[in-house]
């Protein structure tokens, strides 16, 4: 996962729109790449080095993966990845800087699996409060497979100047903006009250997982009551948003 990316705050913006929320997902997607692959021309899609480092890459994430799981973020280092990998450390340095950028790989390969779930099953047409609670379903499916890693990455956020913190909190907004999206539909079909912030309503949604996800993720409860606590703030939540109510 390496990124290097601008958060609002370091910007100057202020997110509050759904079109914002593209752009900085677009912002996200192509600060991935090092400043100095930037300054050298792109290579084509089927240029034999393209599809080489493409290979390396994967290898590496598969060995992070590996050792993430077997002995934890924290023991797993870039040697014993390069190890794994069989390959040497100057190699991996090409590809990724540390392991907190592995980490954030492996972070938004799950929030794109999340979001395929989601909507590969999705009824469009559904109650709000029905499709908000799937996504985070898929979310929490995935999450459920790796304790640590969501371990890592909540501890990451409470510590600003961890390298990893920043990549964290924007892929933290990203999912706030599904969120937002799933909310701004409902919205629009009258599910939901039409004086709803769907943005701030998202918010809300995210800060629930994350209140739930932290007594999880350090051993006090397991992911089904981890689960069951997400879905009963959201039925908290959504008790004074639809349109019903």
């Amino acid at each position: 996962m390496g990124f290097s990316f601008s958060g609002a705050a370091e910007t100057g913006r202020d997110w509050r729109g759904a079109n914002d929320y593209a752009i900085m997902f677009a912002l996200m997607a192509s600060s991935s790449d090092s400043g100095q692959a930037r300054d050298k021309p792109a290579l084509r899609p089927d240029d034999g080095r393209l599809l080489r480092g493409q290979r390396s890459r994967a290898v590496i994430l598969q060995a992070a993966r590996e050792l993430f799981e077997e002995r934890g973020f924290d023991k797993a280092t870039l040697r014993t990845i390069a190890e794994r990998a069989e390959m040497g450390a100057s190699s991996i340095y090409r590809h990724f800087q540390s392991k907190e950028e592995l980490l954030i790989a492996e972070l938004v390969d799950l929030q794109e699996e999340a979001w395929r779930r989601f909507r590969e099953g999705d009824e469009r047409k559904s109650p709000t409060r029905a499709r908000v609670s799937r996504f985070l379903d898929c979310q929490h499916g995935l999450l459920a497979e790796d304790s640590d890693l969501t371990l890592i990455a909540l501890r990451a956020t409470t510590r600003p100047g961890a390298r990893v913190a920043s990549q964290v909190l924007a892929l933290n907004d990203r999912t706030i903006g599904l969120l937002m999206e799933i909310m701004q539909m409902g919205r629009m079909q009258a599910n939901l009250k039409r004086n709803v912030d769907v943005l701030e309503a998202a918010r809300v949604v995210f800060n629930i997982t994350q209140g739930a996800r932290i007594t999880w993720a350090n051993g006090m409860t397991d992911a089904e009551t981890c689960r069951r606590a997400i879905q009963t703030g959201v039925d908290l939540l959504f008790g004074g948003l639809e349109s019903g109510a």
